[in-house]
């Protein structure tokens, strides 16, 4: 038995048979050429049938994964046309008089190298996307079609990488999951994988491909990241019975997929999920969740040495506003102090960090950063609908200078010819007693609330959160924290705004018929918990 180690992009247990999938083209031959205007009009002719497969995939993705996720290809169309790819290779071709292949080679991986070579996750993850596109414009000069690869039921697909295109040919029918060497979480790949709902782990390592032949065991843990080739028999039974589980769980999402969450009585209530990354919407999706309650946005800056540009930080909204399709997206700004920190940012040492320089106080203190964030979230807010959520407000004039620099940076976008959604909605969290309490003040300047419970509870009563000591004294139930949440959904009602919660205590089913009794609008959960609470919603008759 060999064990591998990756990241999961699409959670999920698999066991079956490994099929060894890899480019299916001869190597690139540098070939001197006399008739330059010859190889021109191949290269051509030969991106004329690369866009008529692409358009043929597109339709394809649109029916299984989506308008959404199908752009990609459309995008792949449009890069076809790219100006700097096209003179490259018609440079090459004219200037070194070789075959029209090499040159598509050679301008695909020099192309690739340059997004290789970026700062940003996203960008380099375009590499794979021009070398898909440079061999399938090789592979039509050649005359042959891209070679499908000839699959048993139940296949687990291992590459070294694959591409986009490669993704969606395959026959979902016999594929249970793939494994990669390489890739990135930001790939097309890994967000078409997790729109189709294939388990999957990539980045599992250079020696994987070769340690690995058709036809080999394998099981692949799309949850921890793990993968097994042939293994051995206790490892076998263990991961038989974790499939059974997850087997289960899925026959409750058939069951309850595109079912509402409306009580027995006719009250419906939103339910989301909480996240922290754009890694995690193929389980957001998967679990059926209404939208995203919750993107912790703060783990861009946290997962870096240095601070996320504007760039940057707009590619993620963007993607996880695309992936949504006009699901409500609600993202936090940067929530950083107390028990999160980053080192680039060079915070002061605080006797009480939970009490200090935290949240939208951190922001006020450094608008240029804030002002940074809100660009790249006005910037995404028209590709899908976005709600800004900002953290610690705890009294009117925190949140009116929030307001006055949000005013201006629509000012300047605007300004700059910059398009963004008028419409995107603005709330706070109530995190602390002084918010809840003011909430009739603070309620007619946004359109909603979010309850974090998890600070509301260890601010209301005290007790520090982190410290396991105080386990016994944090009662997460007691009466002072519940009548502050619904002081603040009554008040939030009366001044046409929506609540929410988005700490642990939204997923408590003990407390999800008080919490709809209160009038809470929406309950935001880890994505594994949607389909919990939407069954405890269905099955609650909260008639007074």
């Amino acid at each position: 038995m060999r064990q591998f180690y990756g990241r999961g992009v699409c959670s999920g247990i698999t066991i079956g048979r490994a099929t060894v999938s890899g480019r299916e083209r001869q190597p690139i031959r540098r070939v001197g050429v006399e008739d330059t205007v010859k190889e021109l009009r191949r290269f051509e002719e030969a991106k004329k049938k690369a866009h008529a497969q692409l358009l043929e995939i597109y339709e394809k993705a649109l029916r299984e994964v989506g308008e959404t996720n199908a752009e990609i290809f459309s995008i792949h169309m449009m890069m076809l046309e790219d100006e700097d790819y096209n003179e490259s290779v018609i440079s090459i071709i004219d200037t070194q008089k070789v075959n029209a292949e090499y040159a598509v080679d050679v301008t695909g991986e020099n192309f690739a190298r340059m997004f290789a070579s970026m700062d940003d996750a996203y960008m380099r993850a375009r590499q794979a996307d021009v070398r898909d596109i440079s061999s399938r414009i090789i592979l039509c000069m050649g005359g042959r079609e891209e070679k499908k690869r000839v699959m048993n039921d139940n296949s687990v697909v291992c590459a070294e990488d694959l591409s986009p295109s490669e993704t969606v040919v395959l026959d979902k029918s016999k594929v249970s999951g793939f494994v990669t060497a390489k890739g990135s979480s930001n790939s097309h790949t890994a967000i078409l994988a997790r729109s189709l709902g294939i388990p999957a782990v990539i980045g599992v390592g250079e020696d994987f491909v070769g340690a690995v032949n058709d036809g080999d065991s394998i099981i692949v843990d799309g949850y921890d990241g793990k993968i097994f080739v042939n293994p051995d028999a206790e490892t076998l039974e263990v991961y038989e019975q974790k499939r059974r589980e997850d087997r289960h769980k899925k026959e409750l999402l058939r069951s309850l997929k595109g079912k509402d969450n409306v009580t027995l009585d006719g009250t419906r209530i939103n339910v989301y999920a909480n996240i922290g990354s754009a890694d995690s919407i193929g389980d957001v999706l998967y679990n059926d969740a209404g939208g995203i309650g919750l993107f912790r946005s703060e783990f861009l800056y946290l997962e870096k040495n240095d601070y996320p540009c504007e760039q940057q930080q707009f590619e993620v909204y963007k993607t996880v506003l695309e992936s949504m399709a006009g699901k409500k997206v609600v993202i936090r700004t940067l929530d950083i102090g107390a028990d999160k920190q980053a080192e680039y940012l060079c915070l002061e040492n605080e006797e009480n960090p939970a009490l200090g320089l935290r949240g939208i106080r951190l922001c006020l203190s450094r608008p240029e950063i804030f002002k940074t964030q809100l660009r790249a979230l006005y910037r995404a807010s028209v590709y899908g609908n976005l709600a800004i959520m900002f953290p610690m407000i705890t009294n009117k004039w925190e949140l009116e200078k929030t307001l006055e620099i949000c005013t201006l940076v629509k000012s300047e976008l605007k300004e700059c010819g910059i398009a963004y959604d008028e419409t995107t909605e603005i709330g706070i969290m109530i995190e602390t007693p002084a918010a809840a309490i003011i909430s009739d003040v603070l309620a007619p300047m946004v359109d909603f609330f979010s309850i974090g419970t998890n600070d509301l509870t260890q601010y209301t009563l005290a007790c520090d959160r982190q410290n396991p000591n105080l386990e016994e004294f944090c009662d997460t139930h007691h009466e002072s924290l519940l009548r502050l949440i619904k002081f603040t959904s009554e008040n939030a009602r009366k001044n046409g705004a929506w609540t929410g919660i988005c700490g642990d205590l939204a997923a408590d089913t003990s407390l999800t018929e008080t919490f709809i009794k209160m009038g809470v609008d929406e309950l935001s959960v880890p994505a594994s918990e949607v389909l919990k609470i939407r069954s405890v919603i269905r099955s609650l008759d909260v008639r007074l």
